[in-house]
């Protein structure tokens, strides 16, 4: 038999302060008669080996744990046992069969061994667990699930059926609660964006669902998911039952600004919960409404304005370019101009903290990003959803999109807010440089 080296990238497994190497090199057996196979079915045999190798690693770091406990005849109380039988994880590739050892622990003390690559019990990798939640928002029906992952999985994909779903549905909706009650004393975060997102789903009470939701900046500068719930994103009532919610459960510290659309009832909350927290609108969103009212001839030359405004490189060159908006188009588009000089404090105190997070908190983009999917899921939703199977929904989708932000730039400058220091155009207040200078860079 002809034997060929697949090469693959090493990679160490840690586990309890020591490393197992795990081969550089994966050999597969087989030559010309792989080729019936298909790509596929060699990636699947590739990644089956490269599982069980990491599983034997597993199985290493336990043993040589308790390497050192021995009976009284001198025999290792804990040793292999064979293999559990073997089972197929479904994953991007398809099915992949799995034989996870088990051990033997002499002493009756209780020992197992459960593998962390192939916990007990589960069928699906978190791939594919992650691909659920996503084709369901993405409007796919319970339904059509099945046809849409044996698309992407293959005919193997036979196990998430309906009823399968519906019982992640009510897995993520105790997820959602559990997570709604986690504690958050000690908690602080620099920057909130906030947006309530409506979608085209039905609640059994309600026409129309709105997720409002809190996304914020940890002091090591990391994004991260403060609060999903449901509302009326005009309410006030709804935002401050969510801001009293935070402050029940240890969020003291108010953060020190909060990033949003003025459209809401949020700041009317905020004013009375966190009333030491700064304003800034969202340039995207205001942007948008003043050029609602104007003219399409108009509107090109009016966003270059408006792009002079907030791309200025201080406050007082921003304030300029701000009257110069105002002059030109009061006497012809008052509307529009009210609309940019009700919220003018508060398009600007972005100036007050580090320029390196200007790019991050001068608009809400953090969550329309995240959110842009969740508008979507709505055409093949023709029935009333649940209350709790909405938020477990919408939750689990963040939760996988919250594995994939990134964190702010300069995050160290999250610290020197923290720590009392003072921003004028975006820099320590000790290092600002005169206006002209300012200008002239």
């Amino acid at each position: 038999m002809r034997w060929r080296t697949v090469a693959t990238k090493g990679f160490r497994l840690k586990e309890q302060h020591k490393e197992y190497a795990v081969e550089k090199n994966t050999v597969i057996a087989g030559g010309m008669g792989e080729l019936g196979l298909g790509i596929e079915g060699i990636l699947r045999r590739a990644a089956r080996s490269l599982i069980e190798q990491a599983i034997e690693a597993e199985v290493a770091v336990l043993l040589e744990e308790f390497a050192t406990v021995r009976m009284v005849d001198g025999r290792q109380a804990v040793v292999r046992n064979g293999h559990l039988p073997e089972r197929e994880i479904l994953t991007a590739l398809g099915p992949v069969p799995v034989k996870v050892p088990k051990v033997r622990d002499r002493s009756g003390s209780g020992i197992k061994f459960n593998s962390v690559l192939a916990p007990p019990y589960v069928r699906k990798s978190r791939t594919v667990a992650a691909t659920v939640p996503w084709l369901y928002l993405h409007g796919v029906s319970s339904g059509h699930m099945q046809e849409a992952l044996s698309i992407l999985l293959g005919d193997e994909a036979k196990g998430l059926s309906p009823a399968v779903l519906g019982r992640l549905k009510a897995e993520w909706a105790q997820e959602y609660a559990h997570w709604q009650h986690r504690s958050l004393q000690g908690k602080r975060y620099a920057y909130w964006w906030v947006d309530g997102i409506y979608t085209n789903l039905r609640a059994e009470e309600d026409p129309r669902i709105c997720l409002l939701v809190i996304i914020g900046v940890t002091a090591e500068g990391k994004k991260e998911l403060v609060s999903v719930s449901d509302g009326l994103r005009e309410s006030k009532a709804s935002w401050l039952e969510i801001l009293r919610d935070l402050q029940a459960r240890g969020l003291e510290t108010a953060p020190l600004l909060a990033i949003g659309d003025g459209a809401m009832g949020f700041w009317a909350a905020l004013d009375e919960a966190y009333p030491e927290t700064g304003q800034q609108r969202c340039w995207v969103h205001k942007t948008a409404n003043i050029l609602n009212e104007l003219p399409k001839a108009q509107q090109s030359k009016a966003k270059a304005a408006l792009q002079e405004i907030w791309m200025a490189a201080n406050r007082q060159a921003a304030e300029k370019a701000l009257d110069v908006f105002v002059r030109n188009y009061q006497a012809k588009y008052p509307k529009a101009v009210a609309k940019l000089e009700k919220d003018r404090a508060e398009l600007l105190a972005f100036y007050d903290f580090p320029a390196e997070h200007w790019r991050h908190i001068r608009t809400t983009n953090a969550i329309e990003s995240t959110f842009a999917t969740v508008r979507h899921r709505t055409t093949r939703t023709k029935n009333c959803v649940s209350r709790s199977s909405f938020l477990g929904l919408g939750f689990k989708m963040l939760q996988q999109a919250e594995k994939r932000w990134i964190g702010i730039y300069a995050p160290e400058k999250v610290l020197q807010l923290f720590a009392g220091v003072k921003f004028i155009d975006g820099l320590p207040a000790n290092l600002t440089l005169p206006d002209d200078q300012q200008t002239a860079a």
